[in-house]
């Protein structure tokens, strides 16, 4: 059994605590991403995902910890930490991310793969909460987003695993992802250690009736619980 993750100090280095300091350093961040697949044989998966209580004030994260194979739920922790940060966009991780990783720290096992409710690459610093959560923890990520952050895509058409690449400024930052026939698409895009070819077919490996993946499935579920 792999002992618990060790989470760093910081996830933001020495960041001034600005926004403009914060898009500094998601620039910095982005140049440590790896979209190759370098991840283990899957035996653990974890998903991750974030609440607000009392009017914002307080951080509610989950991680869940499921079996790769037949995705049983195995583990599930509740975190909740003052918010530091109110909600700015495109800086969504400085407000979500010293919560989550005290919840992935918080699992009994370390996940050989995350899924993150929130975008990857496909930011406009190419550094979204997955990606951010990769980089400074090292673990494989993937981004799994209900609505588009940035980019255009084609028609995609109504089946189930029908996807188009997700494009902006040239570049393919991602997949718009049919999970289920006729329901709203998916965003998934690689976070880190995982390859854009990848991502989308991790994501339909864990998806079964529903139209999120188990892992941020019920995380998502978790985290929407409130206090009592």
């Amino acid at each position: 059994m792999s002992a618990p993750l060790v989470v760093p100090d910081s996830p933001f280095g020495d960041w001034d605590g600005s926004p403009a300091g914060a898009r500094l350093l998601q620039r910095e961040l982005a140049e440590r991403v790896v979209l190759q697949d370098d991840f283990p044989a899957l035996r653990l998966i974890a998903g991750v995902d974030v609440g607000f209580e009392e009017g914002g004030s307080i951080t509610r994260a989950a991680a869940v910890l499921l079996d790769a194979d037949t995705l049983e739920l195995l583990a599930e922790r509740l975190v909740r930490i003052p918010t530091s940060m109110p909600y700015i966009p495109g800086l969504l991780s400085f407000r979500e991310l010293p919560a989550v990783l005290r919840a992935l720290a918080e699992l009994p096992q370390v996940p050989d793969l995350v899924f993150c409710d929130g975008q990857g690459i496909a930011h406009p610093r190419r550094l979204g909460i997955a990606a951010h959560l990769g980089v400074v923890s090292g673990l494989p990520t993937i981004g799994v987003a209900k609505k588009i952050l940035v980019g255009t895509h084609a028609e995609l058409g109504a089946r189930r695993g029908d996807q188009v690449p997700l494009m902006y400024q040239g570049d393919m930052l991602g997949t718009v992802l049919r999970s289920k026939d006729k329901v709203r698409p998916l965003i998934v895009s690689p976070g880190h250690r995982v390859s854009l070819a990848s991502a989308p077919r991790l994501v339909m490996g864990c998806v079964t009736r529903y139209r999120l993946p188990e892992p941020t499935r019920l995380a998502d579920r978790l985290a929407s619980r409130r206090a009592g």
